[in-house]
């Protein structure tokens, strides 16, 4: 949008009387991109700063593993201006003599007139271009992006009253806190009972935060394309309890019995963390917005790639073939 944005810090985010998020410090329903330079966490303040529609992200890698950042630090500046739009790339027959509006660049990198219009680049910021190769993105020259789910997430008391309400990208975690008994729930999927937990915990995951706690649980890993709702337990003590798949349509409800030795413990995306007295009950169901993510191939690329590079998905050592020495042996 041309204009600086700023992102309001958690302090000024709170909840108003209908336990909604507010964002005091700045409008940013202009926004046109979102970059984020962190890992998987600055993601994930992302989705919370915007509760309603978002705008794409481009997730670019600035900390330890990075599962959802497939661009590098170095390839920001080129990434963006592929995003945005602003980035053409001269073709091999053009010699470049009478084109004096690209800044005199001998890398194949040319600034569009929009983007003159619009931004200041400074003449060093071109340093080292030509010493990469062109940014790979984008696959049959189009940009593809993950639509990736949240979930809708309100607390209500034993009285039917909304205490809170938080958008989620990766889970919703139900457990029994600092209490040394185990957590006693009672789960519904659409008023119909699902089942009665008593465990340390339950982990309700979206496809994106399938690889996450979820997975470290034992639940399944999910491709974030497929519309669906993971309910993984936490060491339950029974050996019948078993990670289970919801369609995204599902309207899924756990609440404390008044029968329970303990209150509980939730937590949205790890932060937000509300104690669950006897009564209370906590509503999970998916949100008409997801996240978009800008992808630096497509999304099963990109998602098998980072399986791969970063839990080092299926590695192991590949069987010899059976010589036919042996076998005639």
């Amino acid at each position: 949008s041309g204009k600086q944005l700023l992102s309001p810090s958690e302090d000024d985010v709170t909840n108003n009387s209908n336990g909604e998020d507010q964002q005091h410090s700045a409008d940013l329903s202009d926004a046109d991109l979102i970059v984020t330079l962190g890992g998987d966490g600055t993601i994930m303040y992302a989705s919370h700063v915007f509760s309603g529609p978002v705008p794409p992200i481009l997730p670019v890698a600035g900390g330890s593993m990075g599962f959802l950042t497939p661009f590098a630090r170095e390839e920001m500046l080129e990434a963006i201006l592929i995003a945005l739009g602003l980035k053409e790339v001269t073709a091999d027959e053009n010699d470049g003599d009478d084109d004096k509006d690209s800044h005199d660049n001998k890398n194949g990198l040319t600034i569009s007139q929009r983007a003159n219009n619009n931004m200041h680049i400074e003449a060093s910021s071109f340093s080292g271009y030509s010493d990469r190769e062109p940014l790979a993105f984008g696959n049959n020259n189009k940009i593809c992006i993950s639509m990736r789910m949240r979930f809708d997430c309100r607390i209500f008391g034993i009285d039917g009253s909304l205490r809170a309400r938080y958008t989620v990208l990766n889970e919703v975690v139900i457990d029994r806190g600092s209490s040394p008994y185990l957590a006693s729930l009672e789960c519904f999927c659409d008023d119909v009972h699902l089942t009665t937990v008593q465990a340390d915990g339950i982990i309700f995951a979206t496809p994106t935060g399938s690889t996450a706690y979820s997975m470290a649980a034992g639940g399944s890993v999910v491709h974030p394309a497929v519309p669906a709702i993971m309910v993984t337990p936490i060491c339950p003590h029974v050996l019948s309890f078993r990670s289970m798949v919801f369609p995204d349509h599902v309207v899924l409800r756990c609440y404390v019995p008044s029968d329970a030795r303990s209150t509980a413990c939730v937590h949205f995306d790890g932060k937000h963390r509300t104690e669950l007295s006897r009564g209370d009950s906590v509503q999970i169901e998916m949100s008409p917005h997801p996240v978009p993510t800008i992808n630096r191939v497509d999304h099963s690329a990109d998602w098998l790639s980072s399986l791969k590079s970063n839990f080092n998905f299926n590695t192991r050592v590949r069987q010899k073939k059976i010589s036919t020495t042996s076998v005639s042996d």
